[in-house]
């Protein structure tokens, strides 16, 4: 008895009773829960924001990726896709520098097929496009490996644009290699012409070099103008994917703004010389599309059909809506029955070119082949095929005055699709364009004989 009332004297003196110790306890657990309220809720590092998803799991919750919200994660995530395909792209260009030295000039040096002087006139400043290249590429892998190194997998810490600013001294030396673009490719063709030894050289090179993947030399002397108009796009991409408050916005920016104003500086240039190539037309796109999208879905084109760069002619790209009918009879139904998605659409056609002396014919030369290519919409970043390219030499197409807003475009013994684009007038120009090469390409009777007889007797025939 006595401990114990001593207990309850020394427990009295100190200050803390029954009911203020279970009032303190409860306002602990308050306190508690609302720091557990506050940590699930925690702003995103990002950009501030309070709509972080509460993680009931305290593992989940622990492995949670920097605090981000979700919009940040998918920028993250998209920019550090951007900055992988700056450089790889970047060394991508740099082996296509390396084919040009070792599989072309150094051969041709060597076996004495021109003097240096026509070297230096085709191949102009190419060994100061490699040196550059091959500094830019090493600093750039460097700053990705670092990141990689540090735990930044989101490579949050490298900045191209600062990067880039570094080594502006590329751009002279691209225009340099521009200015002299068309001068180098009339001389190309005036000595294959006039030497026999350096036709069957470049010739057998094409054929039989595993490394040149089947293309020629003019299609390799093209890569680096497609790379440095392919800058303001990648710098694009990742400036849209890069938060004002990151540290490499200004630069990013201020890089873009340098090699745009570069372009431009190279054209007005090549305009004084009196040269008809410039970089306008990839300029133009870049400014209507706000991105130079035109320029990868080529790429992409040329890759999937296989044809030589300097015959082939994009007559027509853009989206059009795109509908697989389930039967002959969509007419009478309308096209409203049609389920219809977006499309990228490209024309193409393969033809001879009148003209040696310029990258690209005035006048057409005679058809030899002519492609659709459909590319869907762009997925994580990459444009994809919805099928093999369609080929008009295997289709026929018409239209019909029941449903003048769209053409249907048949590939003989296997697919009917419809086409339409949200302009009616444009809808038209398509088809003639279309129409047009179709009939150009192998007999159009035996196509149209090669059709089921119900389809050529059918009161809705198409013309």
């Amino acid at each position: 008895a006595t401990r114990t009332k001593s207990a309850d004297v020394e427990r009295a003196d100190s200050g803390i009773g029954q009911m203020p110790a279970r009032k303190w306890r409860n306002r602990a657990s308050e306190t508690l829960s609302s720091l557990q309220a506050w940590e699930a809720h925690r702003p995103c590092t990002d950009c501030g924001e309070r709509d972080l998803p509460v993680e009931t799991d305290v593992q989940n919750c622990n492995q949670r990726r920097a605090d981000l919200c979700e919009k940040c994660r998918k920028r993250r995530t998209e920019r550090k896709e951007s900055v992988l395909e700056f450089v790889n792209t970047e060394a991508s260009y740099g082996e296509d520098l390396r084919i040009i030295k070792e599989e072309f000039y150094l051969p041709m040096q060597a076996a004495g097929l021109l003097s240096q002087e026509q070297l230096l006139g085709i191949f102009s400043n190419i060994q100061e496009l490699i040196d550059l290249n091959e500094s830019f590429l090493e600093i750039l892998q460097e700053e990705i490996d670092q990141a990689f190194d540090q735990g930044d997998d989101d490579l949050m810490t490298v900045c191209i644009g600062e990067i880039f600013l570094e080594f502006v001294n590329m751009l002279p030396a691209f225009q340099t290699y521009c200015l002299q673009q068309s001068s180098s490719v009339n001389m190309l063709n005036a000595l294959e012409k006039e030497k026999e030894l350096l036709r069957i050289f470049l010739n057998v090179s094409q054929n039989d070099n595993t490394a040149l993947r089947r293309m020629n030399l003019r299609s390799f002397l093209m890569a680096p103008l497609q790379r440095v108009t392919k800058y303001p796009l990648l710098l694009s991409r990742i400036i849209k994917a890069t938060t004002e408050y990151h540290p490499d916005h200004g630069s990013l920016r201020e890089a873009k703004s340098r090699i745009e104003s570069h372009l431009e500086h190279i054209n007005m240039k090549t305009k004084q010389e009196g040269n008809t190539w410039t970089l306008r037309s990839f300029r133009q796109d870049s400014k209507k599309k706000r991105e130079v999208i035109n320029i990868e879905m080529r790429e992409t084109a040329l890759k999937t059909v296989g044809w030589l760069r300097e015959e082939t002619r994009f007559v027509m790209e853009g989206s059009l809506q795109l509908a697989q009918p389930p039967d002959g009879q969509w007419v009478k139904k309308g096209s409203k029955t049609l389920k219809f998605q977006n499309m990228q659409v490209l024309l193409l056609v393969n033809m001879k070119r009148v003209s040696e002396s310029s990258l690209e014919s005035a006048e057409p030369g005679p058809v030899k082949d002519a492609v659709l290519v459909l590319i869907r919409d762009k997925n994580n970043g990459k444009f994809h095929l919805l099928r093999e390219p369609l080929r008009l030499s295997n289709c026929i197409v018409s239209t019909d005055p029941d449903c003048d807003d769209t053409f249907e475009l048949i590939e003989i013994r296997r697919e009917a699709f419809v086409f339409r684009d949200s302009d009616r007038a444009r809808t038209h120009h398509w088809f003639r364009q279309i129409r047009r090469y179709s009939k150009e390409l192998g007999s159009w009777k035996k196509r149209r004989n090669a059709l089921p007889n119900i389809m050529i007797s059918t009161p809705h025939t198409r013309p």
